[in-house]
């Protein structure tokens, strides 16, 4: 991964293959960023017409190279733009720094060593400048020929210098270091993301986390086929009945002394999903690894609140099945016998998801935490109602919803509350079971909402992300953003966990 550093050097006299500067999009042209002083005097104050007459204009994730002015130790000067110019006095938004670092990094594989003058007035601005040159540099090379990026063939960037850090002060050294917990864990998770379905099946995800648990001292338990047959997780079997890699539920348990709040997290782990004998069609299965981002997220986020020893307890519930027809596949009609003991008529089992999650859910809520969150790249009908880039939030508490929302903006993760109407629930009554897996087409993922609600303890606080639309890029890359798996809900979780640690939530 890419390293990291904090530097008060100078921009003229930094060895570097390249400085990183700012630049708005003006009322009347590019407008050179606040960092950048010392760039822009050096062209005589003439930058901002350099670039102009290369055509940037400041836009968002544009980004344009020109060579470093004589004297400057660097060759290489990389503008990136920041959006729209701030009104008088006010500040560029985390956010834009965040995607304008990424792109930045990005656009920089290939180089050893980039020096990062974006406008950068706190320890706040280092972190999330920090976190977007990480994430922007990130590249899955594990199957390319001697590691190198799969987008063009050059390794990501190999060290970020981030100019005006105060590598002495707390608040700076501390941002940065959160930073980079939270960079490498959602990178970890986009690794697994992208990991193919034959190198990736719930057992060996199960053995991941198994080996995170050792690394970082936290609790695992893993279940396997007997252990769930013993236990009478219906739901996660009967997914994973018709495939040759049997299913896993792993519980990993992070614990503070000092906490006063329990967290559980509940992730959707389907390594692969071929819709089963409700076979998904030819053009809707070819990213269908991506099914268990869910999971990845939850993993990550456990990790990331250890590295970072926030003062509350966390446990992670990954559900790892793998989706397949076969002669011992779940079919439509069966009806299953989840853990909590209800009874599902399995209408569609390509409609998996909510089955195994509600035995995680179940589980989960056996343990009375303060609050449950799952994650689930779950319903087509949330990326038909949100697009590709932004979640969906339900929750049995407004108050805790509106909550998520806000810790998801704060991270720069785009997400929308939805709600969970009432009148849907009618449409999963079974002539045959408690309850049907599927309801009314139309508002399709608040009916899967509305199921998982089913499963969750009586009193207990719970919300449902569904990150399908963001999970998987599948368009080009963008901020910090790359093609392929995204580590979607992350961040939002890692935020959750330290309003929680600070009495802030709930």
């Amino acid at each position: 991964m890419t390293a990291l550093t904090l530097s008060t050097a100078a921009a003229p006299g930094l060895r570097a293959d390249a400085i990183v500067i700012g630049v708005a999009k003006g009322t009347k042209g590019p407008v050179v960023a606040p960092g950048a002083e010392a760039v822009d005097t050096a062209y005589d104050g003439g930058l901002a017409g350099v670039l102009e007459t290369l055509g940037a204009s400041g836009a968002e994730g544009e980004v344009t190279k020109v060579p470093a002015p004589s004297g400057f130790k660097a060759p290489l000067v990389v503008a990136v733009g920041l959006g729209a110019q701030p009104e008088k006095d006010a500040e560029y938004g985390a956010e834009a720094l965040r995607r304008a670092a990424g792109a930045a990094a990005r656009a920089l594989s290939g180089t050893k060593k980039a020096a990062f003058a974006l406008p950068l007035t706190d320890a706040a601005d280092a972190g999330v400048i920090a976190e977007g040159a990480l994430l922007g540099a990130y590249s899955f090379d594990t199957y390319k020929e001697n590691g190198k990026d799969a987008r063009n063939g050059k390794a990501p960037l190999a060290e970020a210098v981030l100019l005006g850090g105060r590598p002495r002060d707390k608040a700076y050294k501390a941002a940065v270091e959160r930073a980079v917990a939270v960079a490498e864990e959602l990178n970890r998770a986009r690794d697994l993301v992208n990991t193919p379905p034959n190198d990736l099946n719930p057992a060996s995800f199960a053995a991941i986390a198994q080996g995170a648990a050792k690394d970082h001292g936290l609790k695992v338990q893993v279940l396997d086929e007997k252990a769930l047959a013993k236990g009478g997780y219906g739901g996660i079997l009967g997914v994973g009945s018709g495939s040759a890699a049997g299913p896993r539920l792993v519980k990993l348990s992070y614990t503070h002394s000092k906490a006063k709040k329990h967290l559980a997290l509940v992730g959707k782990g389907i390594t692969y999903d071929s819709g089963g004998i409700s076979l998904k069609p030819a053009g809707h299965n070819e990213t269908m690894k991506c099914d268990m981002s869910g999971a990845a997220a939850v993993f990550a986020a456990v990790v990331a609140a250890a590295r970072l020893g926030l003062e509350v307890n966390v446990t992670g519930w990954l559900a790892l099945a793998e989706n397949m027809p076969s002669g011992s596949a779940t079919r439509p009609g069966d009806v299953l016998r989840m853990y909590s003991g209800k009874t599902v008529e399995v209408l569609n089992t390509d409609a998996e998801g909510r089955l195994v999650l509600a035995d995680a859910l179940w589980a989960a809520s056996q343990e009375k935490p303060d609050a449950i969150v799952d994650v689930a790249t779950l319903t087509g009908a949330m990326v038909l109602a949100l697009g590709n880039r932004t979640f969906g939030i339900m929750a049995n508490d407004e108050a805790f919803r509106s909550a998520i929302h806000e810790a998801a903006e704060e991270v720069g993760e785009e997400a929308w509350p939805m709600p969970l109407p009432e009148h849907l629930r009618k449409g999963m009554d079974s002539p045959t079971a408690d309850i049907a897996n599927m309801g009314e087409r139309m508002g399709g993922g608040l009916v899967a909402g509305l199921f998982l609600r089913e499963f969750i303890g009586e009193g207990i606080t719970w919300a449902h992300l569904d990150i399908a639309g963001p999970a998987f890029n599948e368009q080009g890359p963008f901020g910090y953003t790359p093609k392929g798996g995204t580590g979607s809900g992350v961040r939002t979780l890692v935020r959750l966990a330290e309003l929680t640690a600070a009495g802030d939530l709930g």
